[in-house]
């Protein structure tokens, strides 16, 4: 009998735990290690910060459903792995022994290379449910006396998605109650041109994104790097194509929002040979740590290269079905060792996503996310939005039941090229 832990129960830890304990039974035991009670659905953040969501309802309380399915769960957080031992160290000193461990953490924001950022300083965040409700009450405040905002990504950031988002979000809320007039908008980031994402961007976002910029009166500064923040103006600096400053430039704001550099959680970046210089984990095709080869990853904490070199430094995104990709090839791959075969399963690393757009959206798909690709293009309307509505509802009830991949869900997306393993030889 195999003991296998997973830690982190985010859009990777949970459905690898469930899908774990649905194909191997119980012939092996699994454990879930998270720092908190909850999952967090994260997609749903900028809805929280204005008011269209409470934080409970994003949040899926995972003991009573995981431990129903047989896994194992422990509410606290890991401060040390001893790769070598096969063992880890949580906070309260207690030591667990896997055979094979699955890190899915998600990242450690870091908000401390750039002075002034961030929730404990002069800048909100909706990276997670916590950051997104102290931004709910900011922004309340903010209400009461409104005036310019400032939202974008910060140089070495990744995830630009949620950025464009709770921007649009932001400006469609601000329309419903009237007062869009009174709030001069600034989108600042570090990519190359609008609707680059990290990824040089899908389909024809560039010009989407840009039209959606210009119809909203949304002003915007790309290959920018921010310098500080303080609790009145953001402080940044723009490059040229070459990555020379051209220009410095405060700008005033009475409520800003970031999405930060990533880097590994430090229990995962303090061990030799794991990781990058980042903190990320290194993975073979396998989703396996080439010095450590019983331990798996997947999500934001793995290592990819950037797309492509930037004047300002990005990096590039693990989307939502990406990562669904990642914890499939990692639950086949873990079964095929314990019966004594060598891991053959790939991810496919496939994007599908919807970003909304406050009152309508767009839709991304990337067949496989990094190009270049076979597959890629994007689409705006009103269906995004509603589409984004359901798709929250059922991905947390999928949380709920541990059914992961319906298999409606699995032929629907088959149909439309969209797989998550790539097929064999």
């Amino acid at each position: 009998m195999a003991h296998i832990v997973v830690m982190g129960a985010g859009l990777g830890g949970m459905p690898a735990a469930y899908d774990l304990k649905a194909h191997l039974g119980k012939k092996h035991d699994i454990t879930l290690i998270n720092p908190s009670e909850d999952f967090q659905f994260t997609p749903s953040n900028p809805w929280v910060v204005v008011g269209w969501r409470k934080p409970s309802e994003v949040l899926v309380p995972i003991r009573k459903y995981v431990e129903r399915r047989g896994i194992k769960f422990i509410a606290q957080s890991v401060s040390a792995i001893d790769a070598t031992g096969n063992k880890l160290t949580l906070d309260d000193g207690a030591t667990i022994d896997y055979d094979y461990l699955i890190i899915a953490t998600g990242p450690k924001l870091a908000f401390d290379e750039i002075p002034g950022t961030g929730p404990s300083a002069n800048t909100h965040s909706v990276c997670s449910t916590p950051h997104s409700q102290a931004a709910a009450q900011a922004y309340e405040k903010f209400l009461e006396n409104p005036g310019p905002i400032v939202i974008g990504a910060a140089q070495g950031a990744s995830c630009f998605g949620p950025a464009y988002e709770f921007a649009m979000i932001v400006e469609a809320d601000l329309r419903k109650r009237k007062i869009r007039d009174q709030v001069p908008m600034t989108f600042v980031t570090s990519e190359p041109y609008i609707g680059h994402m990290g990824l040089g961007g899908v389909g024809d976002s560039k010009s989407l994104l840009e039209s959606e910029m210009r119809q909203r009166h949304i002003k915007w500064v790309t290959n920018a790097k921010i310098l500080e923040a303080t609790d009145s103006t953001v402080k940044i600096a723009e490059h040229n194509d070459a990555g020379e400053v051209i220009k410095e430039q405060e700008l005033e704001s009475k409520f800003s929002l970031f999405i930060p550099a990533f880097k590994g959680v430090d229990a995962v970046a303090n061990v030799e040979g794991l990781c990058n210089p980042r903190g990320f984990v290194l993975i073979d095709d396998h989703q396996r740590n080439p010095t450590y080869p019983n331990i798996y990853s997947a999500g934001v904490c793995v290592a990819i290269p950037p797309v492509e070199a930037t004047p300002v430094p990005t990096g590039a995104p693990k989307t939502g079905y990406m990562i669904e990709s990642m914890v499939t090839a990692i639950v086949e791959n873990i079964a095929e060792e314990l019966e004594g075969k060598e891991p053959s399963h790939k991810a496919t690393w496939n994007a599908l996503c919807l970003a909304d757009l406050g009152d309508d959206g767009v839709a991304f798909v990337a067949l496989p996310q990094i190009p270049p690709r076979n597959v890629t293009w994007a689409k705006k309307g009103k269906w995004v939005h509603l589409a984004k509505i359901a798709f929250e509802k059922y991905f947390m009830r999928k949380m709920r039941t541990g059914r992961t991949e319906p298999i409606y869900e699995k032929y629907v997306l088959k149909a439309m090229g969209i797989i998550r393993l790539k097929p064999g030889k």
